[in-house]
């Protein structure tokens, strides 16, 4: 092992080379085993007590010998300036903590913040037409105002053209990558990344020398739907990495909108489907994503004094406080504020919703009564 090498993050990068060890299960072996050091410390029949560790995984952890692999990549992103952003560590993505299958280990090129107060994902087909294209483009125009953080994909059609309307306008704009950032795929957005690099950025799970390999595309989706506070589907057919991407984002109780289209349109088919089956918000402009979204929300409440049930639980109480100190508060705001798992947190809300004590506002957001 060379000198002067960052030993955390070694260990950091070698988790996600272990055969036969995803997201879900790294984050495991790092819960049981107290530190990502200490996974590669573990003895075997250690290993071996840790749910969904079995007999080909052991082995695997004990036998690793891809460190030289993580000391190549060391080397590549100090070189190239990447920031290495591991899921425990304070500049993670906030929105990607609460999402259990979101990458251990995330590579970043770029100055945007990506805990932007607001971050609006544009998707669509790589064919977009000039009607998904004004709709990009009025979309991105009205949301400048707001200062959002605009994420997609940077693949053809709908996603570079949000990214290049975004840099027009001075919006951040983060395109999530499907490789390693040894390349830009496809690279005809070469010059478009390099500028999105100034005030927003590149993000990618994938170390360099990785190809933009097919498999690689659901992954890519699965952060885009997680990341964004709401997915704006603008124009897809009804099958695609668009139409993933919103699945995802419903499995991650994020919110979807989709822009209407002609019923015979090939590439409307997608988004007319979402609205149908109550998978997406319909609009067909800002103001029916601010809706959506809570955003416009500004009139002053009268404040009253609550009286609270004798019976809340410390939990319950930890909730109150922090909304009513915030006067509204999203659904991953309080679960990271709070370290409370988002799945429990939705069943101690509704309860609260219940009592009487808060209510939802659209957007996932959640106020006092």
């Amino acid at each position: 092992m060379k000198e002067n090498l960052p030993l955390t993050l070694l260990h950091q990068i070698a988790i996600t080379l272990i055969p036969g060890v995803g997201d879900v299960l790294a984050k495991n072996l790092i819960s049981y085993c107290g530190s990502v050091e200490d996974v590669f410390k573990a003895k075997k029949s250690h290993l071996l007590k840790i749910p969904g560790v079995g007999e080909k995984v052991a082995s695997a952890v004990v036998n690793f010998n891809g460190f030289n692999r993580a000391e190549q990549e060391i080397v590549f992103i100090e070189k190239h300036n990447v920031k290495p952003l591991f899921y425990l560590e304070k500049g993670y993505p906030i929105r990607l903590k609460q999402i259990e299958d979101a990458p251990v280990l995330l590579y970043y090129l770029g100055e945007g913040d990506l805990n932007n107060s607001k971050i609006v994902g544009v998707v669509g087909t790589r064919k977009a037409s000039e009607y998904g294209k004004a709709c990009v483009d009025n979309l991105v125009e009205q949301l400048a105002e707001t200062g959002c953080l605009i994420l997609s994909g940077l693949a053809y059609g709908i996603d570079i053209h949000a990214h290049r309307n975004a840099l027009k306008l001075n919006l951040p704009t983060v395109g999530v990558l499907a490789h390693g950032f040894d390349r830009i795929y496809p690279s005809q957005h070469s010059a478009t990344a390099k500028k999105m690099i100034e005030t927003g950025g590149l993000l990618t799970e994938f170390m360099s020398g990785s190809n933009p390999e097919r498999e690689n595309f659901p992954k890519r989706n699965r952060i885009v739907a997680g990341l964004c506070d709401v997915l704006v589907v603008v124009e897809t057919a009804d099958k695609g990495g668009a139409m993933i991407t919103a699945e995802l984002a419903n499995g991650y109780n994020k919110d979807v909108a989709a822009f209407p289209g002609r019923v015979n349109d090939e590439y409307s088919k997608g988004c007319n489907k979402l609205i149908k089956s109550n998978k997406a918000t319909l609009i067909t402009n800002v103001d029916d994503l601010y809706y959506l979204m809570g955003w416009n929300n500004t009139r002053p409440k009268p404040k009253v004094q609550q009286t609270l049930p004798l019976d809340l639980s410390q939990a319950d109480l930890e909730i109150y406080s922090f909304i009513k100190n915030k006067t509204k508060a999203g659904i991953d705001e309080i679960a990271y504020a709070l370290q409370i798992d988002s799945g429990n947190l939705s069943l101690q809300l509704l309860e609260m919703e219940f009592k009487g004590l808060i209510r939802t506002l659209p957007g996932k957001y959640y106020e006092l009564t």
